[in-house]
């Protein structure tokens, strides 16, 4: 004998299918008597309903879409972490894509997912074109946006102050005893870059110290290495005694450079990071950095998104800003 199905449980219970429907969803009202039999009928069958034949009907997969650039870049893996955890509890499942940066599979991968009926989508991305917000605004499917790189207007999202956490970054070094700080940032025109220069020129400005700042290409430690001669020429010359890099793998790449040239970090040069990824606490000398909650940031975007589909209160009526932690470590003093 195959599955008893919905029919076979009405048929029992002396009710017609939609009661039973009823019952199942808590929909409509129903007699007390006629529940009574259902629920009777449904312990005697052992019924199971089709899960997915249920979210066809109700419109309710308790499914969200989560869409990366590429879960090789590390802080996006945490952030999945927090949207998944997180989403189980309040007893959601993710359907994870990968776009690559490529536009075209983030559009299919935005198609595919509302196929499979996800009531909510969170975009985790390092870029994002208006055509594809446009797409994503039609396919009427409640979203959270999460981009380190640019901001977007009208839309709020779990972000980080990336000028105030530079500015008390460098704030940290001078509070160290250090009379000069080289800032080293990247020369991309964005909302990141430039939110983390205007962090640095503040405590400067603040503190009435000279300003040293070095603009270069590359996000990577091959770029920190490469950019090394022309930093530390610049630290001899304006004895600079502290150096603070856009990220942990480009002040890697540049302690590489201190370590190979004779340099020592920290004795001759304090050098931090930003971002805390994993590598700063395993390197030496361990890497002074900002830590980012990445995690609290996913956990905080799947709460929000889950409150959108639910059309309960809105907990991001603005941007939701999180607080990022200074952590010291063997490359400063």
């Amino acid at each position: 004998m195959g599955q008893p199905t919905i029919k076979d449980v009405a048929k029992l219970a002396g009710v017609s299918i939609s009661t039973v429907s009823r019952v199942m969803n808590n929909s409509k009202p129903v007699s007390p008597e006629a529940r009574q039999k259902v629920l009777d009928a449904i312990a005697k069958l052992d019924f199971k309903p089709n899960e997915l034949a249920r979210s066809l009907v109700m419109r309710k997969s308790n499914l969200v879409g989560v869409i990366v650039e590429d879960l090789g870049i590390e802080y996006m893996a945490q952030l999945i972490r927090g949207v998944e955890e997180i989403g189980r509890v309040y007893k959601y499942d993710i359907l994870l894509q990968s776009s690559y940066g490529n536009e075209e599979a983030l559009n299919n991968s935005i198609d595919f997912l509302a196929t499979k009926q996800v009531e909510g989508l969170i975009i985790i991305t390092e870029n994002l074109t208006d055509e594809t917000l446009i797409k994503l605004r039609e396919t009427r499917i409640p979203f959270i946006l999460l981009d380190k790189y640019h901001a977007y207007k009208n839309l709020n999202t779990v972000r980080i102050d990336y000028k105030k956490e530079q500015y008390n970054l460098t704030k940290y070094l001078f509070d160290m005893g250090h009379e000069n700080v080289l800032y080293i940032g990247n020369k991309d025109d964005n909302e990141l870059n430039r939110a983390k220069f205007a962090g640095y020129k503040e405590a400067i400005k603040e503190l009435e110290k000279e300003r040293f700042i070095l603009k270069i290409d590359g996000l990577n430690s091959d770029d920190g290495y490469n950019i090394g001669e022309e930093a530390i020429n610049l630290c001899k010359k304006n004895n600079i005694t502290a150096v603070s890099l856009m990220n942990d793998e480009v002040a890697i790449g540049f302690i590489d450079y201190c370590t190979d040239n004779g340099i020592k970090v920290p004795n001759d040069l304090s050098v931090a990071g930003f971002g805390d990824s994993s590598i700063a606490s395993i390197y030496r000398p361990n890497l002074t950095t900002v830590s980012i909650p990445y995690y609290d940031i996913g956990a905080i975007s799947i709460r929000a998104l889950i409150k959108r589909i639910k059309n309960e209160e809105e907990i991001l009526l603005n941007d939701w800003v999180m607080e990022c932690s200074i952590v010291a470590r063997e490359s400063s003093k």
